[in-house]
């Protein structure tokens, strides 16, 4: 079930709001999202906000140059970022929801980073055959 939640980074500098459904957190096993922690929650940029902070994001790409992994330049936490496999949507990294009990969040599904063209394609299969 969709609901709104806000969130932001650990300075406080990055705030947003988005609507999504905790249900439906998926974890990465890829090398950049084993390292930041992130469980993504994936939502369409109209269910996403930027109340502020625009001038604190710095953005890193690589590889492909598709995903952007936005980060706060002053705390360096990555809140959200536009992820590879969709990039007309943006990932919510779900540890950044305010008063939501991190510990407690159970992702719905892996995403196989590690094997990403794979993982993708099945992915991209599974949503067309939905």
């Amino acid at each position: 079930m969709l609901e709104t939640y806000e969130g932001g980074c650990h300075c406080g500098a990055v705030r947003f709001r988005a609507r999504a459904d905790l249900e439906q957190i998926s974890e990465c096993n890829c090398s950049i999202c084993t390292k930041k922690g992130i469980l993504h929650l994936t939502v369409s940029p109209e269910h996403f906000e930027l109340l502020s902070g625009a001038d604190a994001l710095s953005t890193y790409q690589f590889n492909t140059n598709t995903a952007k992994h936005t980060f706060c330049r002053h705390c360096g936490i990555h809140a959200f970022y536009v992820p590879r496999l969709n990039p007309d949507k943006i990932s919510v990294n779900a540890r950044c929801l305010d008063g939501i009990d991190a510990a407690g969040l159970k992702p719905a599904r892996l995403f196989d980073g590690r094997d990403w063209e794979a993982a993708a394609a099945m992915r991209r299969a599974e949503e067309r055959g939905a």
